[in-house]
C-alpha cells in the first residue's frame, strides 16, 4: 500500500531507523497505528518497546533479525529524545569498546534529563536511562547496526566506570572493563576528561598516574 510505504520510508530515513508511533506522518492520522501493525506483521518493522518501533537495516525480515542491545537502546532513546542528545555509556560503552567479553542483559544511555523509568525491550535486555550533563560528557559518533550515534569515548568510559557510575554489575565484570579500556586509552585524554568532571575520586586519580606512569615506560 502506499501509505504503508510513505511510513516505512520515514523509519529508514530516521536517525537509528526509530520513531515513536506518536511522531509517524501519516494522512490518516487516526489509524496509523494500523499501518504500523501493518508493516510489524509483514516484517518490515520490530516494536522495541511500548510506542517504539525500528525498521530493519539491509530489508532483513524483522521476524527473523534482533539488534544487539546496546543498538536498541540506543534506539529508543534517540526516538525519544534526538540523535545529539544521547549517548550509550558505561557498561553498554565498554561493550561497544569490545573491553567486556560477554553479554550484559542491561544497557545504559546518558540522557540529558532525570525521571525516565527503566524500560525492557520487546527484543530481550533491560534499559537504564542516566541523567547526564552532555556538554560534560567526552563523545564520539560512531557507528551501530542501526546507524551512527554518540558514545563515551574510550577514556570517558574508563572514568565513568571508575567512579562507579554503573549498577547491578558484578565487581569483576567492572574490573575486566576498566582494565581493557586502560590497556588503550591516551593519558592526555583521560586528564581532559578529569577536568571537564565535577568530581573525581580516588580510584579516577590514581588511574591517572597509572596510564601516565605506563606511558613513560612504554
Amino acid at each position: 500500500m502506499v501509505d504503508d510505504t510513505r511510513v516505512l520510508r520515514q523509519f529508514e530515513a530516521a536517525p537509528l531507523r526509530a520513531l515513536r508511533l506518536r511522531d509517524v506522518k501519516d494522512d490518516d492520522k487516526a489509524n496509523t497505528w494500523r499501518t504500523i501493525e501493518r508493516l510489524v506483521d509483514r516484517g518490515a518493522l520490530r516494536k522495541l518497546t511500548h510506542g517504539v518501533y525500528v525498521a530493519p537495516p539491509g530489508g532483513r525480515d524483522a521476524h527473523r533479525w534482533r539488534p544487539t542491545l546496546e543498538a536498541a537502546a540506543l534506539a529508543v532513546a534517540t526516538a525519544r529524545h534526538g540523535v545529539d542528545d544521547v549517548a550509550l555509556t558505561g557498561i553498554s560503552a565498554a561493550r561497544h569498546w569490545a573491553a567486556v567479553p560477554r553479554a550484559i542483559g542491561e544497557a545504559t544511555v546518558a540522557v540529558p534529563a532525570a525521571g525516565y523509568a527503566p524500560i525492557t525491550l520487546e527484543t530481550g535486555g533491560r534499559v537504564r536511562f542516566v541523567p547526564r550533563d552532555m556538554e560534560r560528557l567526552d563523545l564520539i559518533r560512531e557507528d551501530t547496526e542501526l546507524g551512527r550515534g554518540l558514545v563515551t569515548t574510550p577514556e570517558q568510559t574508563l572514568f565513568d566506570l571508575l567512579m562507579r557510575k554503573h549498577a547491578n554489575l558484578a565487581r569483576d565484570e567492572v574490573d575486566v572493563a576498566t582494565r581493557n579500556l586502560a590497556a588503550r586509552a591516551n593519558p592526555a585524554d583521560y586528564q581532559h576528561v578529569l577536568r571537564a568532571a565535577k568530581r573525581v575520586n580516588q580510584p579516577a586519580k590514581a588511574m591517572l598516574e597509572w596510564l601516565g606512569r605506563d606511558a613513560h615506560v612504554g
